[in-house]
């Protein structure tokens, strides 16, 4: 019996296939416990070698039901696959329903399949915080693709841009004006356009303007397109006149119709991304992003830890009665 409260217990079951390691690992790195940092430093340098794929869109978009089918299509090339699903958290209740896998269960039992539901907890931008660290975890553990499906929130599910190779944006006919379907934020993240529930009156205007949007010059999926990263350059592209231009495909994945020639896409765009040198920047750019994130959280800790909680309720008093600005409250509770 393997010893599953320990790092080289854990890492030793993982090593051997132990789905129970791994769902511990997870929950350890889900939990920031004491064994979570130990963990991720072993777990690192093994992990790097697995295709990650964002599954994104608005609600409705049957992007679940994407998934679910994608992994089946995988399964079926005998490549395997693990999923992490990522549901909304009540701001009342602080829980979270985790009904993605529930889409999902005709992929139960299949030994190539790992599924694993993540609550937001509060995070923006349609990730979970450690969602970053559990893909990590999914791929030391040996998986060779592992999708990633965002909540569903819409315009602001930009994140997964900085944590997948391969971002596909799922739209569907019939959920508002087309206009709504080519917002400047989920149309930069796209490496694929998948409209999904193709069968429904209007797919073809949704096609139609999103080829439109993209015959106007919009830049897809630029690296650096939103947030802030560390001063770093990165590795330049081996020949920008391999530039990939977002293919749009129709699926209608509860008759699993257009769903190879979606997986058949998403392989030729690992292909683009490595021939073209493309893997390279987009890992050192998550490289960039990971320790930015960590290094906020880091300091942030620190900050607070030096100063009690009495001390951090009159500031936070001072700022709300505009008796102090909040910059120089952080820059006071800062250098304290």
């Amino acid at each position: 019996m393997p010893d599953l409260y320990s790092v080289p217990g854990l890492i030793s079951a993982l090593n051997e296939g132990n789905r129970r390691a791994l769902a511990r690992i997870i929950s350890h790195i889900e939990d920031g416990s004491e064994l979570a940092q130990p963990l991720m430093a072993v777990l690192y340098p093994m992990a790097g070698n697995a295709h990650l794929i964002g599954i994104t869109g608005a609600p409705g978009t049957g992007k679940s039901t994407l998934v679910n089918v994608i992994a089946q299509e995988y399964r079926k090339r005998e490549l395997t696959v693990a999923i992490v699903a990522v549901d909304p958290t009540s701001p009342f209740s602080g829980g979270a329903l985790l009904g993605d896998r529930v889409r999902m269960r005709d992929l139960a039992g299949d030994p190539g399949i790992f599924i694993r539901s993540m609550a937001t907890r509060g995070s923006l931008g349609g990730l979970a915080q450690a969602t970053a660290d559990v893909v990590m975890a999914l791929d030391a553990a040996g998986f060779q693709r592992v999708i990633i499906e965002t909540v569903g929130v819409g315009q602001s599910e930009v994140e997964i841009a900085s944590t997948a190779h391969t971002t596909v944006v799922v739209e569907a006919p019939g959920l508002g004006d087309e206009v709504q379907a080519i917002k400047a934020g989920i149309l930069e993240i796209a490496d694929i356009f998948a409209v999904n529930k193709a069968d429904r009156e209007g797919a073809d205007r949704t096609v139609m303007a999103l080829k439109m949007m993209l015959g106007l010059g919009i830049p897809s999926r630029q690296i650096l397109h939103h947030g802030r990263m560390l001063p770093v350059e990165l590795p330049e592209i081996s020949d920008e006149r391999e530039a990939w231009m977002p293919p749009i495909l129709k699926t209608i994945a509860t008759q699993d119709q257009g769903v190879r020639e979606l997986v058949d896409t998403i392989e030729s765009h690992r292909e683009y991304l490595i021939s073209s040198g493309t893997r390279q920047v987009r890992d050192h750019f998550r490289a960039a992003t990971e320790l930015r994130m960590i290094m906020r959280d880091t300091l942030l800790n620190e900050a607070l830890s030096r100063t009690t909680p009495d001390h951090l309720a009159e500031m936070v008093t001072a700022v709300a009665e505009r008796k102090l600005d909040p910059y120089t409250a952080a820059r006071q509770l800062i250098m304290i």
